[in-house]
């Protein structure tokens, strides 16, 4: 089902306030912009709702803020869709950087891939409070486990006799190496700094571009839509490439084809038609 949601499917034009509405009525959260399911344990447990008792939600972590801990949530992500069959990549790279398009767009898809499931319908007999809980509580105790086995590890190294301070301990004096170390790093994060300038400008003149030829799809594909042109070869050969869902392979030869078929059809009906009125 995943392949058959290709770039011009009406899901792709799912609004933000729709979307946000979809996910704070059946998880009960209170999102007010797409950029705040970056984390990708929304996504998670949206996949947990539509198939019950399939995510581990106790490796979902909804205080995510790192991009580390971002990434691990959509590895659980990634671990589902393979298990489920579904043949979707995620841009994860991408959606952690919480740019509210790229988020957008998986959302879009997310929504529609859920409806497909169950039509729709929410799980009525799904707890998205009690699953998040749940999910918390395994690996806060986990996290516990680890911090009590390092507390009576530092008890068993601080007991017995006090400790005695060396005479020489103490702040050591910076010496000129630390000082020329210092500007190294310095200059190193300046530079590192400007790339990511560089870098963001670039990203963002992509992303306009990218905007402005989608817009110049969706003009093409209302203008296709037009009851005058609708069943014009030519109209019906631009959406078999607007509307292909295999992104690996491209829709050309096929309209072609078509367009071709067409056009013969036509040629050999129009000496019928002229022999006709001859008669």
């Amino acid at each position: 089902m995943a392949s058959n949601i290709g770039m011009m499917d009406s899901a792709y034009f799912v609004g933000r306030n729709e979307l946000l509405t979809w996910i704070n009525k059946r998880l009960q959260l209170n999102l007010s912009r797409i950029e705040e399911a970056a984390s990708g344990a929304v996504q998670c447990q949206m996949m947990d709702m539509t198939y019950p008792g399939v995510v581990p939600m106790h490796k979902v972590n909804f205080d995510a803020k790192t991009e580390y801990d971002m990434i691990q949530n959509y590895k659980v992500l990634q671990d589902v869709f393979n298990k489920l069959k579904i043949d979707k990549h995620v841009e994860v790279n991408r959606l952690v950087k919480g740019r509210p398009l790229d988020n957008l767009e998986f959302l879009q898809w997310l929504k529609r891939y859920c409806d497909s499931v169950n039509g729709g319908i929410m799980n009525e007999n799904y707890n998205p409070l009690d699953r998040r809980v749940k999910g918390g509580k395994d690996r806060n105790s986990k996290g516990c486990q680890k911090s009590s086995k390092s507390l009576q590890s530092n008890n068993m190294h601080n007991s017995g006799d006090s400790v005695v301070l060396s005479k020489t301990s103490g702040p050591k004096p910076i010496k000129g190496s630390a000082v020329a170390g210092g500007t190294n790093s310095l200059l190193e994060i300046q530079s590192l700094s400007k790339e990511i300038t560089d870098l963001k400008l670039s990203v963002d003149h992509l992303e306009k571009e990218r905007d402005f030829y989608f817009a110049k799809l969706r003009d093409i594909e209302l203008l296709c839509q037009a009851t005058e042109l609708e069943g014009i070869p030519m109209a019906i050969a631009v959406k078999k490439i607007l509307y292909a869902a295999d992104a690996k392979e491209s829709a050309l030869e096929e309209a072609q084809e078509y367009l071709y078929q067409a056009m013969n059809e036509e040629g050999e009906t129009e000496p019928e038609n002229e022999e006709a009125e001859s008669q």
